[in-house]
Formats: structure tokens, sequence, C-alpha cells
């Protein structure tokens, strides 16, 4: 399958590209990004070509690959899955759920495969351990603290836009939202509040009961940088389990599942649009539950 890379950043560059280009079945076919030197750079880097602009890749591909800001992604998204490419997406999917609603829809009319690569979802320990903690139920609750430091001097992420503008919420909530959904079920309510340095805390009310709890936050003091995930429940405490694995590596794996969707239909993967859509509204509802004060509902 010949894939097409939107974007030209250091995630598109050390991972997207990186799995892409060495990956045995998959084809590494072009590359477009809104700096037209670094996509050449890039393109050159491995090998491939630089497209002048992001539909002429569309049209030279069967799958894109994005990794761009989200409200850049998702109308890429959507025209590639209307031109009929496979799509494998970065997260968040968008920033509100009519974008990605707008994706899902695409992606529906051309029974297309989709994923969406929240990196730990795709290792082994972790997707076993949630598989096998989703089936044993009796969850009282979860809870995920993300405490990541990414605006020090030399750090690759410190000139992100979005990053300063969103904040932890959307950046590393996605990655808690992924492992928390699975095992305590689609969430009823939200209920979140600022805190020091950026911080989002984060109260979930799930329709199993469950009671999810997220501290996030991507300008942690630096003796401070932490990540944990546990659930709680009639089996005590047990702790979600290392990933195990490199970015590469896991993308790589993303790669697989949408080839073997792609190629064989079925059941859709558990990363689909669908799920990141999911994703989305509870992130929305979180931002609006901060902003207002008050209780919220995903959409």
């Amino acid at each position: 399958m010949r894939f097409g890379l939107l974007g030209t950043g250091h995630w598109a560059a050390e991972t997207h590209a990186a799995a892409l280009a060495a990956h045995p079945v998959a084809e590494l076919a072009g590359v477009w990004g809104r700096d037209r030197s670094k996509a050449r750079a890039l393109a050159d880097r491995y090998g491939t070509r630089a497209h002048p602009d992001a539909d002429a890749l569309i049209a030279d591909v069967d799958a894109v690959a994005i990794a761009l800001p989200p409200d850049i992604q998702s109308p890429l998204a959507e025209r590639a899955a209307l031109a009929g490419r496979h799509l494998l997406l970065d997260k968040p999917l968008a920033f509100t759920t009519e974008e990605a609603d707008r994706v899902v829809r695409a992606v529906d009319q051309r029974s297309l495969a989709s994923v969406v690569f929240f990196t730990r979802r795709f290792t082994v320990p972790v997707e076993t351990f949630l598989q096998e903690a989703a089936a044993a139920g009796g969850w009282d609750g979860g809870r995920v603290t993300c405490f990541a430091s990414i605006f020090q001097p030399g750090s690759r992420y410190h000139g992100s836009r979005w990053r300063r503008e969103r904040g932890g919420l959307w950046d590393v909530g996605p990655h808690a939202l992924s492992v928390l959904l699975p095992v305590l079920g689609p969430v009823a309510e939200v209920t979140a509040l600022d805190g020091p340095r950026g911080a989002a805390h984060v109260l979930l009310r799930h329709h199993s009961g469950a009671v999810g709890t997220l501290a996030l936050t991507l300008d942690a003091r630096p003796a401070a940088q932490a990540f944990s995930a546990d659930f709680y429940g009639e089996r005590g405490t047990v702790a979600l389990p290392d990933a195990d694995t490199t970015a590469v590596a896991a993308f790589a794996t993303a790669v697989d599942r949408l080839l073997s969707r792609a190629r064989d239909g079925g059941a859709a993967d558990p990363c689909d649009v669908r799920f990141g859509r999911e994703v989305v509204a509870v992130l929305e509802a979180a931002d609006r539950s901060r902003r207002e004060g008050r209780t919220a509902v995903p959409r």
C-alpha cells in the first residue's frame, strides 16, 4: 500500500516517516508539508518525493498518514477519505466533535479503514492488559496522571503553538482517555478545572458508574514529571504496564492494523475514527466545563 505523509515536523519525521520507510509492506510514496523546503528535505532523507500540494499527494497514494495540528489534520483527513484514501491519523482527531463527525462520515461513506494513533494502544503489554481488564470488569474507577515538561529550552516541541494554546488536556489527555475508556466505558458527565502551570484536572463519571480522574499538564516542573495509570475495584489496585517499546515500533503496528483492515475488511479497529471522535467529545466537554465552571455532558 502506498502511503502519503502529510506533515514535516519532528513527530512526522522521526516516527511516521521512519516507520513507513522501514515497513516491509507499506511504501512511503510521498511527502507534503506547509513548508516546501522542509518537505523536500524530508523526502530526500527517506528517498521519496515531495508533492507540491496536499491534493496532489492524496491523488497519488492509497492511504495517508497525517502528523499535523488537529485543526489542520481534520479537514485534510476528510478530503483524503472522500477521495477514497485510508486514514492513519494522529491524536486528537480534531478540536471539535463537528470536525470529527465530518471525518467519520467521510470514512463511512467510502467504507474505508481508519486508525488513530494513540501510542500506548499499539503495544502488546498495554493492549493485552486493557482487553483482560475490560473482560474482568468489577472496576470502581481509574486514574491517570501525565505531567510532561515540553516547553523547556531545547525541547523538540518548545515551539508548538497549538500545544501552548490547548495545553495538556488536548495533547496528553487523548493518551489518558485511550486507556480509561476501553475499561470503564463511555463517559456520561465531565467536570474539569484548571490548576497551576497549565494543568487540567478532570473528573469523569462513566455510564458504568465508575469514576475516572485525570491530572494533565505539559508544563510541569522538571522534577515533577511523571506518568502513571491504574484501575481500582474488587481486585484491588492494578497499574497499567509499561509500553516496553519505541514510538516507531508502535507506529509500525498501527500501519499493520490499518493494512489488515484495508485488505480484509471485517471489524473496525478499536482505535478507529469513531473511537477518536469519542475521545474528542470528552475533551470538548472537559474544555467547556473548565471554562464555564459547571459539569458538562459529552456531545
